[in-house]
């Protein structure tokens, strides 16, 4: 089932070429029916925070130059964004003539893509094990974790490099069925494949990071958790278009800006 964010905070139900309303996520339909082509989409989160996995790809951290002496981290490395850094999805219909278009920001010179999968929080969740987690989810969505790659290098807690205005796209919506240990991500750049992985290679699968995380922080219903990206990140320049597909739930598409 795909969860569908849209107009004023409404929500919906994607049932082929139309949108069955509903009185919140996953609802009661409101007998009101809208056509997708139609619609403006929003962001399928209404996050009290973004949680961030760095380095749970192995070809990823080979890439990035921390091969910590060819062991694989004992512990999931994690970060934030801020709220603010969520940018609304493109319509599909319309995949590069809506949505919000990310600003090239003035204090970086080494803007990156990184596609990943992201996780909604669907229940308030606090000390769950990682073999009840999964039972915690709202849905799966796609994410493009934007990086001011150079700021990164200067940032104390990488805020500017990560938590800048719609530095965390998402969507176009929430698949609820997902196995997110068997699927493929898969990033674009100009229609030029950049990035393939299927998720079974992630050091730490998803039941895990979830249970790591409520460890220590309470997840809320609407959190977002993204689960860290696979080897081939690379820089973006001003107009460039970006896709981050991920089989069973479809593509976000993204638009730079100046």
């Amino acid at each position: 089932m795909k969860l569908i964010r849209f107009g004023a905070g409404q929500w919906g139900v994607l049932e082929g070429e139309s949108v069955l309303e509903t009185d919140g996520p996953a609802g009661n339909p409101t007998g009101r029916r809208f056509e997708l082509g139609e619609l403006t989409l929003l962001a399928p989160a209404t996050p009290s925070k973004i949680v961030c996995v760095g380095r749970n790809y192995l070809d990823h951290i080979r890439e990035m130059g921390h091969d910590f002496g060819g062991d694989l981290p004992k512990e999931p490395g994690l970060f934030l964004k801020g709220p603010n850094a969520l940018a609304h999805p493109a319509n599909p219909a319309q995949p590069y003539q809506s949505g919000d278009v990310v600003p090239y920001p003035s204090f970086s010179r080494l803007l990156h893509y990184e596609g990943e999968l992201a996780v909604v929080i669907g229940r308030r969740m606090r000390d769950v094990p990682e073999e009840e987690a999964l039972g915690y989810v709202l849905g799966y969505t796609c994410a493009l974790d934007v990086t001011a790659r150079d700021v990164q290098k200067t940032d104390l807690q990488w805020v500017r490099a990560k938590s800048a205005d719609k530095f965390c796209p998402l969507g176009p919506w929430l698949e609820t069925t997902l196995d997110p240990q068997n699927t493929t991500l898969r990033t674009y750049v100009n229609g030029e494949l950049r990035q393939e992985a299927h998720t079974g290679l992630m050091i730490f699968p998803v039941a895990r990071v979830l249970s790591y995380i409520s460890g220590f922080m309470t997840l809320e219903p609407g959190d977002v958790v993204l689960t860290g990206t696979p080897e081939g990140v690379g820089e973006l320049k001003p107009g460039d278009r970006v896709e981050v597909a991920v089989e069973g739930i479809g593509s976000l598409h993204v638009r730079i800006g100046g």
